[in-house]
């Protein structure tokens, strides 16, 4: 079941971790993590149970008093300590990152270990930088953390998605509940080791497993909860928006996308179509903020197209640990059997493909595998172009003039990211103003981790990262004198 090089990597996690201890579940169940390569199991933890959300949150909410009366720079210490751990374990991380998801490990160890430690490295500048204290008129306004924050997290970016929220959740004070994805949560059972290691006062950081139906909903409705902050689907979103309102919780969801790349009739296609597939296939497509909808001018659709065809014989397909792949396998044949029904309803729709399809590529009878796949002849009403996919799925879609580019890349429910290209600076930057999206890159701009991330619509509320993330965690109070 292992290979000899990567023996420590392999091993059961048989516990949750609550109140500073290890400790077992309340059921003797367990889950199975598969490689999502070779589709063998290599890992597994415990189910966990609803049964199990009142200890988590009673321990993070006894530890409160304490961590939130500590001073911002002894918190800090602890944060410096966990990110220098995080960094130490980097191999680890990635390789397991690589199995559960299936990004090729070099990305693993640049994207999604070293987002989890930029977000580490963030909460500390934002916190340090933050002016807690700011006199109003004949007020002081005070910003106090909100109290026990209930992390949930998703599988396609595991360690970034927990970091990002408790990074900037226990350098304001909070105390955290994580409860992570069931088909990528090694990270986060490597993350408690780390946690423990460092020494942070018991009840501050708490690690449960659990599928969302039951545990994620148990912990959204625990009294003592006070903060929610989800990353998922946007089905999943509305369920915990609902039943946190129960409570009249605080709720930061960062939830679904169908982001629009929109090429301008006088862009560069030579920069555009690279940039273009790897907007789309980053993580095999199992990105919220892919940009899988390519809009383009309809007299220009046939060079571009051609372009497409080309460039993307580079994405190749294989194995996570093999020297060059750039798109490996999806987490798992749920999600694989998803997004093949997604191909094929849009051929069934009328859509036309220009490459990839629903086949199990032939040199990989194993693993969850989707040729990176494009789609032209996309209408905008189409699912494919509606929904989101979260696969290599490209839709490409045509305008005839700029104002029904804009209308195209504003019809979704989503408003999560976008991007647009021209080579006229200015141009560019007033149609990015008016896409009802949350970020909007320009000419191919790069992703930067201290801009805040979130979405319009239902994409969701709130910001996540940099000093507009940590806002999040405050509540205001206001002393008149």
């Amino acid at each position: 079941m292992t290979s000899e090089r990567h023996a420590s990597y392999y091993r059961d996690f048989d516990n949750l971790y609550v109140g500073g201890r290890f400790i077992e579940s309340t059921t003797s169940e367990i889950v199975e993590v598969d490689d999502s390569f070779t589709e063998a199991t290599f890992a597994t933890i415990p189910r966990g149970s609803p049964d199990d959300v009142p200890l988590a949150v009673q321990a993070a909410r006894e530890a409160f008093d304490g961590w939130s009366s500590l001073g911002v720079e002894t918190r800090v210490r602890y944060l410096v300590a966990i990110c220098e751990q995080i960094q130490e374990r980097t191999e680890e991380l990635a390789e397991v990152i690589s199995r559960e998801v299936g990004m090729p490990i070099g990305l693993s160890k640049k994207i999604q270990v070293g987002l989890a430690i930029a977000d580490i490295e963030n909460s500390i500048k934002a916190i340090q930088q933050e002016n807690l204290c700011e006199v109003v008129g004949n007020s002081k306004v005070f910003k106090e953390p909100i109290g026990v924050v209930a992390a949930i997290t998703p599988w396609n970016y595991p360690l970034h998605q927990i970091m990002a929220k408790i990074g900037p959740a226990l350098a304001s004070g909070c105390t955290v509940v994580v409860k992570p994805a069931s088909e990528a949560p090694l990270s986060a059972a490597i993350l408690a080791e780390i946690v423990h290691s460092c020494r942070l006062p018991g009840g501050v950081f708490n690690l449960i497993f659990g599928p969302g139906a039951d545990v994620g909903r148990a912990l959204v409705g625990d009294p003592c909860v006070d903060m929610v902050s989800f990353t998922g689907s946007t089905r999943a979103g509305r369920d915990i928006g609902t039943v946190a309102s129960q409570g009249v919780k605080r709720v930061v969801l960062e939830l679904g996308g169908k982001s629009a790349n929109v090429f301008l009739p006088d862009g560069d296609i030579d920069r555009f179509v690279p940039a273009a597939l790897n907007g789309a296939f980053l993580n095999s497509g199992q990105t919220c903020s892919a940009l899988t909808r390519l809009v383009v001018p309809k007299d220009r659709a046939d060079e571009i197209e051609l372009k497409l065809r080309l460039e993307v014989r580079k994405f190749s397909l294989g194995s996570p640990f093999e020297k060059g792949v750039r798109v490996g396998p999806l987490v798992s044949s749920q999600q694989q059997g998803r997004v093949r029904s997604y191909i094929d309803s849009a051929l069934e729709e009328g859509a036309r493909l220009v490459c990839g399809g629903t086949g199990q590529p032939p040199d990989f009878p194993k693993g969850y595998f989707i040729e990176p796949t494009i789609l032209a002849d996309v209408t905008p009403k189409m699912r494919v172009a509606q929904e989101e996919v979260f696969g290599p799925v490209l839709s490409v879609l045509t305008y005839e003039s700029e104002e029904e580019a804009l209308e195209i890349a504003n019809d979704t429910i989503y408003g999560l990211a976008g991007a647009v290209w021209s080579e006229d600076a200015d141009r560019a930057t007033k149609f990015a103003l008016r896409m009802r999206a949350g970020q909007v890159d320009i000419n191919g701009a790069t992703y930067n981790p201290l801009a805040p991330f979130g979405g319009y619509k239902q994409s969701g509320n709130g910001r996540e990262l940099g000093k507009y993330g940590l806002a999040e965690y405050f509540e205001l109070k206001a002393l008149q004198t």
